[in-house]
Protein backbone atom coordinates (compact mmCIF):
# COMPACT_ATOMS: atom_id res chain seq x y z
CA UNK A 1 0.00 0.00 0.00
CA UNK A 2 0.95 3.94 -0.52
CA UNK A 3 0.17 6.50 2.29
CA UNK A 4 -1.55 10.33 0.70
CA UNK A 5 2.68 10.49 -0.05
CA UNK A 6 2.56 7.48 -2.52
CA UNK A 7 5.44 6.19 0.10
CA UNK A 8 4.52 2.24 0.24
CA UNK A 9 3.70 1.06 3.47
CA UNK A 10 4.75 -2.75 4.10
CA UNK A 11 1.68 -3.64 6.14
CA UNK A 12 0.98 -8.23 5.81
CA UNK A 13 -2.53 -7.88 7.47
CA UNK A 14 -4.73 -4.88 8.71
CA UNK A 15 -2.95 -3.28 12.11
CA UNK A 16 -4.44 -4.20 14.99
CA UNK A 17 -2.14 -1.78 17.25
CA UNK A 18 -2.51 1.92 15.65
CA UNK A 19 -0.48 5.09 17.14
CA UNK A 20 -2.09 8.46 16.13
CA UNK A 21 0.30 11.52 16.00
CA UNK A 22 -3.06 13.55 14.81
CA UNK A 23 -6.40 14.31 17.28
CA UNK A 24 -8.07 14.53 14.52
CA UNK A 25 -7.40 10.68 13.70
CA UNK A 26 -7.27 9.71 17.40
CA UNK A 27 -11.06 10.62 17.42
CA UNK A 28 -11.92 9.31 13.92
CA UNK A 29 -10.02 5.79 15.01
CA UNK A 30 -11.40 6.07 18.54
CA UNK A 31 -14.93 5.61 17.33
CA UNK A 32 -14.55 3.98 14.59
CA UNK A 33 -12.16 1.16 16.17
CA UNK A 34 -11.85 1.88 19.55
CA UNK A 35 -10.08 -1.48 20.51
CA UNK A 36 -7.16 -0.88 17.79
CA UNK A 37 -5.93 2.44 19.04
CA UNK A 38 -3.35 2.32 21.71
CA UNK A 39 -1.46 5.38 21.79
CA UNK A 40 -2.14 8.87 21.01
CA UNK A 41 -0.85 12.61 21.85
CA UNK A 42 -1.53 14.72 24.55
CA UNK A 43 -3.15 16.85 22.30
CA UNK A 44 -5.98 14.28 21.27
CA UNK A 45 -8.81 15.47 23.03
CA UNK A 46 -11.88 13.85 22.04
CA UNK A 47 -13.43 11.93 22.53
CA UNK A 48 -13.86 12.50 26.14
CA UNK A 49 -12.09 9.97 28.16
CA UNK A 50 -9.91 8.73 25.98
CA UNK A 51 -7.90 6.36 27.66
CA UNK A 52 -4.64 5.26 25.64
CA UNK A 53 -1.45 5.41 26.22
CA UNK A 54 0.13 9.44 25.91
CA UNK A 55 3.33 9.61 23.58
CA UNK A 56 3.88 13.61 24.15
CA UNK A 57 2.95 16.13 21.69
CA UNK A 58 2.56 16.55 17.69
CA UNK A 59 5.79 18.39 17.28
CA UNK A 60 7.90 16.60 19.73
CA UNK A 61 6.28 12.96 20.13
CA UNK A 62 8.05 10.25 22.49
CA UNK A 63 9.53 7.81 19.50
CA UNK A 64 10.93 5.63 22.36
CA UNK A 65 7.71 5.41 23.75
CA UNK A 66 5.63 5.12 20.44
CA UNK A 67 8.07 2.26 19.76
CA UNK A 68 7.52 0.33 23.06
CA UNK A 69 3.72 0.22 22.50
CA UNK A 70 5.13 -2.07 19.19
CA UNK A 71 2.21 -0.32 17.19
CA UNK A 72 1.58 -1.96 13.60
CA UNK A 73 0.96 1.38 12.03
CA UNK A 74 1.82 5.03 13.26
CA UNK A 75 -0.84 7.79 11.64
CA UNK A 76 0.37 11.24 11.10
CA UNK A 77 -0.02 13.93 9.00
CA UNK A 78 2.46 16.11 6.94
CA UNK A 79 1.05 19.57 8.46
CA UNK A 80 0.42 18.21 11.26
CA UNK A 81 3.87 16.12 12.32
CA UNK A 82 7.32 16.73 11.47
CA UNK A 83 9.13 14.66 9.09
CA UNK A 84 11.67 14.47 11.19
CA UNK A 85 9.95 12.32 13.27
CA UNK A 86 8.49 10.45 10.50
CA UNK A 87 11.41 8.99 9.21
CA UNK A 88 12.74 7.97 12.29
CA UNK A 89 9.72 6.07 13.06
CA UNK A 90 10.61 4.26 9.75
CA UNK A 91 13.69 3.68 10.29
CA UNK A 92 13.07 2.05 13.86
CA UNK A 93 10.97 0.14 12.05
CA UNK A 94 7.26 0.94 12.60
CA UNK A 95 5.00 1.54 10.00
CA UNK A 96 3.96 5.00 9.36
CA UNK A 97 0.94 6.15 7.50
CA UNK A 98 0.98 10.00 6.34
CA UNK A 99 -2.01 11.66 5.76
CA UNK A 100 -2.37 14.72 3.39
CA UNK A 101 -5.53 17.00 3.77
CA UNK A 102 -5.73 20.53 2.72
CA UNK A 103 -9.70 19.84 1.47
CA UNK A 104 -12.85 18.59 2.83
CA UNK A 105 -12.21 16.15 -0.30
CA UNK A 106 -8.90 15.15 0.99
CA UNK A 107 -10.15 14.39 4.52
CA UNK A 108 -13.11 12.45 3.04
CA UNK A 109 -11.04 10.44 0.36
CA UNK A 110 -7.76 10.11 2.71
CA UNK A 111 -10.21 8.47 5.78
CA UNK A 112 -12.13 6.37 3.49
CA UNK A 113 -8.79 4.75 2.14
CA UNK A 114 -7.71 4.93 6.07
CA UNK A 115 -10.59 2.34 7.32
CA UNK A 116 -11.57 0.62 3.81
CA UNK A 117 -8.33 -0.27 2.72
CA UNK A 118 -5.79 0.00 5.47
CA UNK A 119 -7.93 -0.97 8.72
CA UNK A 120 -10.66 -3.24 6.58
CA UNK A 121 -13.01 -2.03 8.43
CA UNK A 122 -15.72 -0.53 5.91
CA UNK A 123 -16.68 3.01 5.49
CA UNK A 124 -18.00 4.02 8.98
CA UNK A 125 -21.28 5.79 8.62
CA UNK A 126 -20.25 8.95 10.32
CA UNK A 127 -18.03 9.63 7.01
CA UNK A 128 -20.97 8.60 5.29
CA UNK A 129 -22.96 11.12 6.70
CA UNK A 130 -20.17 13.77 6.39
CA UNK A 131 -19.73 13.53 2.78
CA UNK A 132 -23.47 13.71 2.78
CA UNK A 133 -23.92 17.11 4.83
CA UNK A 134 -20.50 18.71 2.56
CA UNK A 135 -21.79 17.73 -1.11
CA UNK A 136 -24.42 20.50 -0.58
CA UNK A 137 -24.26 23.84 -2.07
CA UNK A 138 -22.99 26.69 -0.52
CA UNK A 139 -24.70 29.10 0.72
CA UNK A 140 -25.86 32.62 -0.87
CA UNK A 141 -25.46 35.12 -0.82
CA UNK A 142 -21.43 34.98 -0.01
CA UNK A 143 -20.21 36.33 3.43
CA UNK A 144 -17.00 38.26 3.97
CA UNK A 145 -14.38 36.72 6.68
CA UNK A 146 -11.59 37.17 8.87
CA UNK A 147 -10.65 33.60 10.94
CA UNK A 148 -7.96 34.40 13.39
CA UNK A 149 -6.42 31.67 15.21
CA UNK A 150 -3.75 33.80 17.57
CA UNK A 151 -3.17 36.88 19.20
CA UNK A 152 0.22 38.42 19.96
CA UNK A 153 1.16 38.03 17.38
CA UNK A 154 -2.09 37.77 15.46
CA UNK A 155 -2.67 34.86 13.00
CA UNK A 156 -5.34 34.26 10.68
CA UNK A 157 -6.22 31.42 8.26
CA UNK A 158 -4.68 31.73 4.84
CA UNK A 159 -4.43 30.13 1.54
CA UNK A 160 -4.34 26.53 1.15
CA UNK A 161 -5.89 25.03 4.16
CA UNK A 162 -8.43 22.85 5.05
CA UNK A 163 -10.26 25.30 6.73
CA UNK A 164 -9.89 27.77 4.20
CA UNK A 165 -11.68 24.96 2.16
CA UNK A 166 -14.46 24.11 4.87
CA UNK A 167 -14.90 28.80 4.40
CA UNK A 168 -15.56 28.12 1.10
CA UNK A 169 -17.92 25.64 1.52
CA UNK A 170 -20.21 27.24 3.65
CA UNK A 171 -20.38 30.44 1.34
CA UNK A 172 -17.63 32.14 3.24
CA UNK A 173 -14.64 34.66 1.27
CA UNK A 174 -11.31 34.81 3.14
CA UNK A 175 -10.15 38.37 3.13
CA UNK A 176 -7.27 36.64 3.67
CA UNK A 177 -6.95 34.24 0.77
CA UNK A 178 -4.02 35.86 -1.39
CA UNK A 179 -0.50 35.27 -0.35
CA UNK A 180 2.19 32.18 0.40
CA UNK A 181 1.95 31.98 3.78
CA UNK A 182 -1.01 29.54 4.79
CA UNK A 183 -1.15 30.96 8.28
CA UNK A 184 -0.20 34.90 7.94
CA UNK A 185 1.03 37.26 10.52
CA UNK A 186 -1.24 40.32 10.62
CA UNK A 187 -1.99 43.16 12.65
CA UNK A 188 -5.37 44.03 13.85
CA UNK A 189 -5.18 47.42 11.26
CA UNK A 190 -5.09 44.67 8.85
CA UNK A 191 -8.08 42.90 9.73
CA UNK A 192 -10.00 46.13 10.06
CA UNK A 193 -8.61 47.61 6.36
CA UNK A 194 -9.86 44.24 4.51
CA UNK A 195 -13.37 45.19 6.24
CA UNK A 196 -14.44 40.99 6.55
CA UNK A 197 -17.91 41.20 7.15
CA UNK A 198 -17.31 38.51 9.97
CA UNK A 199 -14.63 37.71 12.05
CA UNK A 200 -14.69 34.46 13.15
CA UNK A 201 -13.52 33.69 16.92
CA UNK A 202 -12.46 29.70 17.17
CA UNK A 203 -11.65 28.34 20.75
CA UNK A 204 -8.51 26.85 19.32
CA UNK A 205 -6.02 26.95 18.63
CA UNK A 206 -5.88 29.75 20.81
CA UNK A 207 -9.14 30.02 22.98
CA UNK A 208 -10.96 33.27 22.06
CA UNK A 209 -13.51 33.96 24.45
CA UNK A 210 -16.31 37.17 24.68
CA UNK A 211 -14.07 38.61 26.75
CA UNK A 212 -10.61 38.07 24.41
CA UNK A 213 -10.71 38.61 21.12
CA UNK A 214 -14.24 40.70 20.17
CA UNK A 215 -12.88 43.45 21.46
CA UNK A 216 -9.83 43.64 19.30
CA UNK A 217 -12.36 44.25 16.24
CA UNK A 218 -14.69 47.75 17.09
CA UNK A 219 -17.02 48.29 14.46
CA UNK A 220 -16.93 44.07 13.10
CA UNK A 221 -19.42 41.31 14.15
CA UNK A 222 -17.26 38.88 15.74
CA UNK A 223 -18.54 35.60 16.15
CA UNK A 224 -17.28 32.61 18.62
CA UNK A 225 -17.20 28.71 17.01
CA UNK A 226 -16.40 25.90 18.28
CA UNK A 227 -12.45 25.37 16.66
CA UNK A 228 -13.04 21.54 15.92
CA UNK A 229 -16.10 22.24 13.99
CA UNK A 230 -13.62 24.55 11.77
CA UNK A 231 -10.10 22.67 11.93
CA UNK A 232 -10.94 19.09 12.82
CA UNK A 233 -11.87 16.42 10.15
CA UNK A 234 -13.19 13.50 12.07
CA UNK A 235 -16.19 12.21 12.95
CA UNK A 236 -17.13 16.35 13.75
CA UNK A 237 -17.08 16.49 9.96
CA UNK A 238 -20.68 15.08 10.40
CA UNK A 239 -22.26 17.93 12.01
CA UNK A 240 -19.86 20.25 11.41
CA UNK A 241 -21.45 22.33 8.73
CA UNK A 242 -24.91 22.65 10.14
CA UNK A 243 -23.26 24.27 13.74
CA UNK A 244 -21.03 26.68 12.07
CA UNK A 245 -24.06 27.65 9.56
CA UNK A 246 -26.09 28.39 12.66
CA UNK A 247 -23.34 29.69 14.78
CA UNK A 248 -23.17 32.61 11.65
CA UNK A 249 -26.72 33.37 11.49
CA UNK A 250 -27.11 33.35 15.63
Amino acid sequence: MHDDLGVPVQLPRPPRRVVSLVPSLTEALAVTVPGRLVGATDWCTHPAGLEVARVRGTKNPDRAAIAALAPDLVVCNREENRRLDVDRLRAAGVPVWVTVIETVDEALASMRRLFAEVLDVGEPDWLTAAAREWARPAPAPPRRVAVPIWRDPWMVVGPRTFTGDVLARLGLVNVFAAGDDRYPHVSVDDVLAAAPDVVLLPDEPYLFTADDGPEAFPGLRSVLVSGRDLTWYGPSLATARADLLAALDR
